[in-house]
């Protein structure tokens, strides 16, 4: 048996996704086009391949408990000078992130994983380029904005080329989030009487 590289992550929508990985690609990210664009829910882990059943398990019931949240994205942010990146951030939904991930990675499951830094949702634009380069992506991406209702994340694999693939989606279960504001329809069903 052999092991296998896997990721869990919340995929950035098109044309949403495509766009801020052209971007990536443009700031000279050699990774860009190996990586879709997302938020990461596990990162990288090197687990048995035939640990996969257990985990997509696993995963179908961290998913099946989660309801729809609303996604947004705002401004620039980065790790430097603890970590080479710049990243678009996670405005609305850190939240329901940050509590999927503990989920996904509890240490009763079958990926149990401690962090190499304190959990903080994003979405990376460039990593591990030039000083220069950086800058160039935290400027020019520093009003960019995008919103999204987030319905589910997936499993991927890396392949032996370095790129990441989507192996299966995993769909929130829960019931939609329901909208901010008074309830029009309860008052029209009322003003109907």
């Amino acid at each position: 048996m052999g092991t296998v590289t896997i990721g869990v992550s919340i995929a950035v929508p098109e044309p949403h996704g495509s766009q801020l990985q052209e971007r990536r690609a443009g700031f000279g990210d050699p990774a860009a086009h190996g990586i879709p664009t997302h938020v990461t829910l596990l990162p990288p882990t090197e687990v048995e391949d035939g640990a996969l059943p257990s985990i997509e398990a696993h995963l179908e019931e961290v998913a099946a408990s989660a309801r729809p949240f609303g996604m947004r994205l705002s401004g620039t942010g980065t790790f430097r000078p603890l970590s080479p990146v710049v990243f678009v951030q996670v405005v609305e939904g850190a939240e329901a992130c940050s509590g999927l991930q503990k989920r996904v990675r509890d240490a009763s499951g079958p990926v149990p994983r401690e962090l190499q830094f304190p959990y903080h949702p994003h979405v990376t634009v460039a990593h591990g380029i030039t000083e220069e380069a950086m800058d160039r992506a935290y400027e020019e991406l520093s009003e960019y904005e995008a919103a999204w209702p987030c319905t589910g994340f997936a499993l991927y694999e890396q392949g032996a080329d370095g790129i990441w693939r989507k192996l299966r989606e995993f769909p929130f279960g829960g019931p939609a989030v329901p909208a901010q504001g008074p309830d029009r329809s309860k008052r029209g069903r009322q003003h109907a009487r």
